[in-house]
């Protein structure tokens, strides 16, 4: 009796030190939503500054972007109409046809404008990089096309990133609280595996990329940890658009870039991305 005691009670201390563990990790959580909701009434009265700055510097942007475009060759009346971010496949279509035909010889005014809306479009959470993916395909060699929409899209979600922690964070608490918590219970429970998660959210559509973006300085996502992420995580369904753009007249909405094939690969990708995660944790609750 003595013995079978002692062994209840050797077999009892793992479960009791998980459960322990367990307690104080949902400790932790609340007390940071407990801060974040706490935020969220004492910056929220600054809200509407940090909207009048980020319109501020939305228009200096929008100034650079125009300088960009001053540089670009001598078009005729017809061209120009083209240039302009597409907005459907039709767009695209006619902004391909343009940028081809100066391609060669303004190599680098169409190679900068390219880099420059593109990140521009990704600072802003301006809809229409899905166009300019499957452009690149049309436009550039593959390698050239991948690279360039992953560090486009890299950068364009960092400064994204950069624009929420200085000034977009008041925002974030006064309207996007509710949302910003739950996102907060995922990241910690995958605090030590941030780049596969952030990639894996990257391949799926399980968040939109904006909220990921302008949530992620607010809940202490590193910065270093987000660009590896983003940067690794929108390769596969780049990857997707930019073969579809070497087809780019054959396509009559940006829905045909996407076969039932390559959703079935992207999904692969995802379990992928995640599984690291998965079995560390699975070998850490066995061990404990």
């Amino acid at each position: 009796m003595a013995q079978r005691g002692a062994t209840q009670r050797a077999l009892g201390r793992p479960m009791e030190t998980e459960a322990k563990r367990l307690q104080e990790a949902e400790a932790a959580l609340e007390q940071h939503q407990q801060l974040i909701a706490g935020k969220a009434h004492k910056e929220g009265g600054s809200a509407r500054m940090s909207l009048l700055i980020l319109v501020s510097i939305f228009l200096i942007a929008a100034s650079v972007m125009l300088m960009v475009y001053k540089n670009f060759p001598q078009l005729s009346e017809e061209e120009r109409e083209c240039i302009k971010i597409p907005r459907d496949m039709d767009d695209a279509k006619a902004l391909g046809k343009v940028l081809s035909k100066y391609k060669d010889t303004f190599y680098v005014q169409v190679l900068v404008a390219y880099f420059a809306t593109y990140v521009f479009l990704q600072t802003f959470a301006i809809p229409g990089s899905i166009f300019l993916s499957i452009l690149s395909g049309f436009l550039y060699p593959f390698p050239l096309a991948l690279f360039l929409v992953c560090l486009c899209s890299g950068l364009g979600a960092s400064f994204c990133y950069m624009l929420s922690y200085l000034v977009g964070r008041p925002v974030v608490y006064r309207y996007l609280t509710e949302k910003a918590v739950k996102w907060s219970k995922q990241v910690e429970r995958h605090r030590e595996h941030l780049i596969n998660y952030i990639i894996f959210l990257r391949i799926t559509p399980f968040l939109p990329n904006w909220f990921i973006n302008i949530t992620s300085p607010v809940i202490n996502v590193p910065l270093k940890v987000f660009f590896i992420g983003t940067f690794l995580g929108v390769a596969p369904p780049s990857f997707v658009a930019i073969k579809a753009g070497t087809t780019l007249y054959q396509l009559t909405t940006a829905g045909e870039a996407v076969s039932w094939n390559s959703v079935f690969i992207l999904m692969i990708l995802a379990i992928l991305s995640i599984l690291p995660a998965v079995f560390q944790n699975k070998l850490k609750q066995k061990f404990e």
